[in-house]
């Protein structure tokens, strides 16, 4: 499910209206597309008038062939192929023309940001039909893309302006005397500055990560040592909570080759979910095994699984569940974090997945890491 604040800044709102086309262009177009046609029949009427010359090796009246009797029967070679060709020409010409110039068109409304208006109808010959066909899918595409972007500003506009809010209206209530400055108010002021440096954080990373300059320092890594040492740091937070941590993490891990500042980032986010939809007494358990890699050389790779004992995601949400701002209701967080974490782990050539796990109804993350030797990633 994901959350919608009720006011939209302008980003989200729709862009106004511009014109689609410009006439001109394309009576431009056509005019020129004449020229090209008119071109092409006097380019065959004099190709005929040589090739006919040159065939019957005789040159009559006005220097075209003639017959026994001394008639240019050239000129009704002539005449039939001019008509032939410009007959041709003609229907060749409409042909085009009208496709050629809805895709002009079109390509003018690209131009000027309205995506959602082009529909170029398929038409005309089989190169101009799939262009047709496949210019609608690109704009269809940046259609969406454009209603993402804006629903990402408007998303990431309001997930800043809340703990921006707070930090305001709480040191304005200290500054106004109405609250004492002392620790309790202090740390909520603290909590609210690691929250928004939490979100920045995480808006880097996405960025670093579409863009593809996401580096990844990658060392030999016990994966094992990185599930203790994330459970470690998230203790203190479940006992909070009252919920309880527990590993699984069988005997003989290969060794991964990582990054283990991004993969603590999985961690993090991964078990930071777990323990806020887990209810007071359940267990958050994570997972790790060695499997087989999906191919006969591929070696072993290193499965891990995230469960907790919340509700689950529920129906809606199993298709969207990676998608940026994608939570439940209920949620504080920003929305980013299963985002960030399928970044991180495709970076590293692995894979994830996300379901409810069918013995305690909660929601389950597994991911899989490739284990290489260094020299194989050269």
């Amino acid at each position: 499910m994901i959350d919608r604040p009720t006011d939209r800044p302008a980003a989200d709102r729709p862009a106004p209206s511009v014109p689609l086309h410009r006439p001109e262009a394309t009576r431009r177009f056509r005019r020129r597309l004449r020229l090209v046609a008119v071109g092409l029949v006097l380019g065959w009427m004099v190709a005929v008038a040589v090739i006919t010359g040159v065939a019957t090796g005789r040159w009559g009246a006005l220097g075209m062939p003639t017959d026994g009797e001394g008639r240019p029967r050239g000129l009704v070679v002539i005449a039939a192929a001019t008509l032939v060709a410009g007959a041709a020409i003609a229907a060749a010409y409409r042909r085009a023309s009208g496709p050629v110039g809805n895709l002009l068109r079109a390509v003018e409304q690209v131009a000027t940001g309205n995506y959602g208006a082009v529909d170029v109808e398929v038409r005309g010959p089989r190169e101009l039909r799939l262009l047709a066909t496949t210019f609608n899918e690109m704009a269809t595409r940046m259609a969406a893309n454009e209603q993402q972007r804006r629903r990402f500003l408007a998303d990431i506009t309001h997930e800043l302006r809340n703990p921006l809010a707070v930090l305001q209206s709480e040191i304005e209530a200290q500054l106004d005397g109405v609250h004492p400055r002392d620790d309790h108010h202090l740390s909520s002021l603290l909590d609210e500055t690691l929250r928004l440096g939490h979100l920045v954080d995480d808006l880097h990373t996405l960025a670093l990560a579409e863009t593809g300059r996401l580096v990844l320092r990658r060392e030999a890594t016990a994966f094992g040592d990185l599930v203790d040492e994330a459970v470690r740091r998230h203790e203190a937070h479940a006992r909070q909570r009252n919920v309880t941590l527990r590993t699984s993490v069988a005997p003989g891990l290969p060794t991964t080759w990582v990054d283990p500042a991004r993969v603590r980032q999985v961690f993090d986010n991964l078990l930071t979910n777990a323990i806020r939809h887990t209810r007071a007494g359940g267990e958050v358990v994570v997972a790790a095994s060695a499997r087989a890699g999906p191919g006969t050389g591929d070696g072993q790779m290193v499965q891990c699984r995230v469960t907790d004992a919340g509700p689950g995601f529920s129906d809606d949400q199993l298709d969207q569940v990676f998608e940026r701002f994608t939570r439940a209701g209920d949620s504080r967080g920003s929305g980013l974090g299963l985002s960030i974490v399928r970044d991180l782990i495709r970076a590293h050539g692995g894979t994830i997945d996300a379901g409810n796990d069918p013995a305690t109804g909660g929601a389950s993350v597994t991911f899989v890491l490739p284990s290489a030797n260094p020299i194989d990633l050269h």
